[in-house]
């Protein structure tokens, strides 16, 4: 990447400093604004800055963006009319994720292949068929997609090859062999495996069946190592001494944190919950005076249980609709009738009843842009809407579902109003 602004050695004269254009953004509006072409006033910066190829002075334009349902993002790309150089990248705006995650999807065709990805500078990429790994740290981020990481594998491969086939002939040789192999995959010869490993969280691979399952993608959130922790430069928390123990049960606890939508400070609350014939829970709710949004999320207050939990539930009256529901981070959730399949994590943990936990899944799918925007293709808005309609009719009583929630932490809980357990 050239140097965005910073200060780097060059010719007298390459003075770094905002454009024209820059000055005339809008001093006001949230920094990071949602991807929207219907937003005119969202602009890229441009920064004029030092060409590495030639050393003559080119533009880079940096875009704060923020991906629905996923974070905010700075996309940076940069150009020189001298030499026409060009390069482009991404970096992660947002905080390192509490969880790690791992992605690994089945490329069957080329469908596959257009699938949007944002790859972090933390991230592992790997395509085992090959035993080809790209490590972390050893690429900028980018937002691509899997045949533009393809691609971009290949071109770092090829940049070196004519230094190598004159000093080193034989290597030249088996590198030019296994770019082969590499075209091959793009050119789709056969199915293969890609798997996208980040410690941070940030990186991020389509779902184009979105809200249905998608059978080619294995979503995988863990905890991270102390090795991986200490790559990304956090500091492993010191074993604390046990207090005295505290009846919190009375208490509503405060902590300072930072709001998920405008990263102003903002106050959680805590409260532990026994929930009738089930167990301990934890409630933390955040509203930001500052923007306005209010968030809750529930935490289970015990252990992981022995065995898994899987509820079915066969919705034949409106009344079911306020049953409670507590639904952990290790919960899916499945609704046959309509092929739709909630994953781990997805809307987090909640106490609520089984209307509440619709109507989120309802506006999780009907408010995204990529999925019902300017930018979604008209079968998939159609699909979309009928799936809606569908979900609303359930709500309504007018429309008998089953509903399956699978928790493999056994720490979900579904209200039985006909009897005490």
């Amino acid at each position: 990447m050239s140097a965005s602004g910073a200060v780097q050695p060059g010719p007298p004269g390459a003075a770094v400093g905002p454009s024209s254009s820059a000055a005339g953004l809008p001093a006001t509006g949230p920094l990071f604004r949602p991807l929207s072409a219907e937003d005119e006033e969202q602009q890229p910066t441009e920064i004029e800055s030092l060409c590495m190829n030639c050393y003559r002075n080119g533009t880079t334009r940096l875009l704060l963006t923020k991906i629905p349902f996923f974070r905010e993002i700075i996309v940076s790309s940069f150009s020189c009319e001298h030499c026409g150089w060009s390069n482009t990248e991404i970096q992660s705006a947002g905080r390192i994720q509490d969880q790690g995650v791992r992605y690994t999807l089945t490329v069957r065709g080329q469908e596959d292949m257009n699938r949007e990805v944002v790859k972090t500078d933390s991230a592992t990429t790997r395509i085992p068929e090959l035993d080809f790994e790209i490590p972390a740290f050893s690429q900028k981020g980018a937002l691509t997609t899997v045949e533009g990481l393809i691609s971009r594998a290949i071109s770092g491969l090829e940049q070196d090859q004519p230094t190598r086939r004159a000093t080193e002939h034989a290597i030249a040789e088996r590198i030019d062999e296994f770019i082969g192999k590499l075209k091959d995959l793009k050119r789709m010869a056969s199915p293969f495996t890609l798997v996208i490993d980040d410690p941070s969280g940030n990186s991020f691979v389509e779902n184009p069946h979105a809200p249905q399952k998608d059978d080619a993608l294995v979503i995988t959130h863990y905890n991270r190592t102390p090795q991986q922790a200490e790559m990304l430069g956090l500091q492993a928390e010191a074993p604390e001494e046990k207090s005295e123990e505290e009846d919190l049960r009375n208490e509503v606890l405060q902590f300072n944190t930072n709001c998920p939508e405008c990263n102003a400070p903002a106050q959680t609350n805590m409260k532990l919950v026994q929930i009738p014939h089930f167990k301990e829970v934890i409630i933390m709710a955040t509203n930001c005076e500052n923007c306005g949004h209010r968030t809750n999320e529930v935490k289970s207050g015990g252990a992981v249980e022995p065995l898994g939990t899987k509820i079915t539930l066969h919705i034949t009256d409106p009344s079911d609709m306020t049953r409670d529901l507590l639904k952990s981070e290790t919960c899916s959730v499945e609704i046959p009738e309509l092929e739709f399949e909630l994953g781990m994590a997805v809307l987090g943990g909640k106490f609520t009843t089984l209307e509440g936990l619709l109507k989120d899944i309802r506006e999780l799918v009907t408010k995204n842009p990529f999925t019902l925007g300017d930018s979604s293709n008209p079968d998939q808005s159609e699909k979309l809407q009928e799936f809606s309609q569908k979900l609303d009719q359930i709500i309504e009583g007018k429309m008998k579902a089953h509903f399956t929630m699978d928790d493999p932490a056994g720490n979900s809980y579904l209200q039985n109003v006909h009897g005490s357990s």
